[in-house]
């Protein structure tokens, strides 16, 4: 059993597909045939069930997959020791970020830290808070920003950043005349535009409106949108009100464009955190990014 025939496995489980793993691994499909054949012989199972639509692991094939994975991690693991004696930060760092993060804490973190480490490549992707979790339990990044934690996981949640939720709203006169107040029952009256089920931000959203008296359920849903900026934008041609984070929303609040109410609450602080494997040691690299992280955010937990 190769190590390399290992990850071909992992590439046609993750992939769903022989020509995809190829890709992934850079060799040829006939290839990736031989080895997941050469695998099953070794083992006396039958690991991939290929049909004319789909490609995907048998019973067996789900009990090796974990293994298999954790063998690949194991190789990971004896090599970023080995190359943790090196203080050199550079290649290129994998990271996975659910939305908030990606599109504004990262923007304000990364010029420093490429500044200061020249040789370092950010390949940085955005997902809703689990995908993160998950892409980081598969070993598709090494580290991950995210506002949720997950418990069980197998993953580290470190704070790096505090972040406030506030409601959103278009600014017409009728929510001008609030001034700065808002109540259960004006959420309740207005339409309301949702995050996407998986979305950290709302997790806690939901978390705020039931401590305040409101059924998530209940609420008036417009439209439920993927993205944080498409929701103010939404918010802000009047589709409803919503919730997000202050960092997202402050420069359309600066604009004019929108207005933002605080509630007295504290389901409505939040943390973002830098999330990676337990027992996975982090790369210079990685080390590197979760320092610009708290650094530039203030979080020295």
């Amino acid at each position: 059993m190769h190590l390399k025939q290992l990850e071909v496995f992992v590439n046609v489980v993750k992939l769903k597909s022989f020509s995809k793993a190829a890709e992934a691994v850079y060799l040829s499909q006939p290839t990736v045939s031989a080895h997941i054949n050469a695998l099953e012989d070794e083992l006396d199972a039958k690991l991939i069930v290929r049909s004319t639509k789909e490609v995907y692991p048998s019973k067996a094939g789900k009990i090796f997959y974990q293994y298999a994975l954790e063998m690949l991690n194991l190789r990971d693991m004896a090599m970023q020791e080995v190359k943790s004696y090196s203080t050199q930060v550079r290649g290129t760092l994998d990271v996975a970020a659910s939305t908030v993060p990606s599109q504004y804490l990262l923007p304000r973190a990364m010029p420093s830290l490429i500044e200061k480490y020249p040789q370092l490549t950010l390949s940085i992707k955005q997902y809703d808070s689990v995908e993160v979790v998950h892409r980081i339990i598969d070993m598709d990044a090494e580290v991950g920003v995210t506002g949720a934690i997950f418990e069980k996981s197998g993953c580290v949640f470190e704070p790096v950043a505090e972040d406030r939720l506030v409601i959103i709203t278009p600014n017409t006169p009728a929510f001008a005349a609030l001034e700065g107040r808002i109540t259960p029952d004006i959420i309740r009256a207005n339409k309301f535009i949702s995050r996407e089920y998986g979305s950290g931000t709302r997790k806690e959203s939901e978390i705020f409106l039931h401590s305040i008296g409101i059924d998530p359920q209940s609420l008036r849903i417009s439209v439920q949108l993927q993205s944080t900026e498409s929701v103010i934008q939404g918010v802000k041609n009047g589709l409803g009100l919503a919730i997000v984070s202050k960092y997202a929303c402050e420069d359309c609040v600066a604009s004019g464009g929108i207005l933002a109410f605080d509630y007295e609450s504290p389901d409505l602080s939040r943390s973002f955190y830098a999330v990676y494997r337990k027992n996975r040691p982090l790369s210079p690299a990685a080390e590197a990014f979760v320092k610009e992280l708290k650094d530039t955010f203030g979080s020295h937990n």
